[in-house]
């Protein structure tokens, strides 16, 4: 008890110094950042934990799919299209980053049935891209997967090849961004469920996520 509390009292005065106070705790592991984070709450002082990384949030559902017209060259003339002509919507934001990608995409999504985000992923790698995608058996297998159209473009694919669920649904761009959250990438989960995409840009956390897929990726070879 005594040495744990010379621990909090450690704590107190470091956060209590004013560099301490105005510093980040990015330097640090990303366990312990979060760490020193939760005990600084509990003193009710604030740490920017996690490398200053979170840069969005993105909510779901959608009010309707992206109209394919509108954001094509020649655009939209239908006069009562029910789509969407918002290049601000979660899914055309989500599709941005996606689009943006320059050297690894490597997806680890539960299901992948929405047909946008499987072009985005196949137009990447078309480009030069390298892809990876890990994903459920039970759902690859499923009505309506986009895997076998990644497959069939050369996408090198893996799945956990068991009874329980490959629940994840995460992507590291470029090493440097990361795409995490609820969100299926699926329809239903655009224009149907309640879902939310965080974002994070180069932080700590997106290593953590990292070394997670090289794990899985490893797990999953056969």
């Amino acid at each position: 008890m005594a040495a744990r509390g010379r621990g909090w009292l450690w704590l107190w005065l470091w956060l209590h110094h004013p560099r301490a106070a105005s510093s980040s705790l990015s330097h640090l592991p990303y366990r312990k950042q979060a760490l020193l984070a939760s005990m600084g709450n509990c003193l009710g002082v604030e740490t920017t934990a996690l490398g200053d990384s979170f840069v969005d949030v993105l909510f779901f559902p959608d009010p309707a799919m992206p109209c394919k017209n509108f954001h094509s060259d020649k655009g939209c003339t239908r006069k009562n299209c029910k789509s969407i002509h918002d290049q601000g919507s979660s899914l055309m934001t989500l599709l941005g980053y996606l689009n943006g990608s320059k050297k690894t995409m490597d997806i680890c999504v539960f299901t992948i049935t929405c047909d946008e985000i499987a072009e985005a992923v196949l137009e990447a790698h078309r480009r030069g891209v390298k892809v990876r995608v890990i994903s459920d058996d039970g759902q690859a297998k499923g009505k309506g997967s986009d895997i076998e159209k990644f497959i069939d473009a050369g996408i090198p694919v893996r799945d956990d090849n068991a009874r329980t669920y490959m629940h994840h649904k995460f992507c590291v761009i470029d090493k440097k961004i990361l795409l995490n959250g609820s969100f299926n990438w699926s329809r239903q989960a655009v224009v149907g469920n309640a879902e939310n995409l965080v974002i994070h840009k180069d932080g700590p956390i997106i290593g953590r996520f990292d070394e997670h897929f090289e794990h899985l990726w490893e797990k999953y070879e056969r």
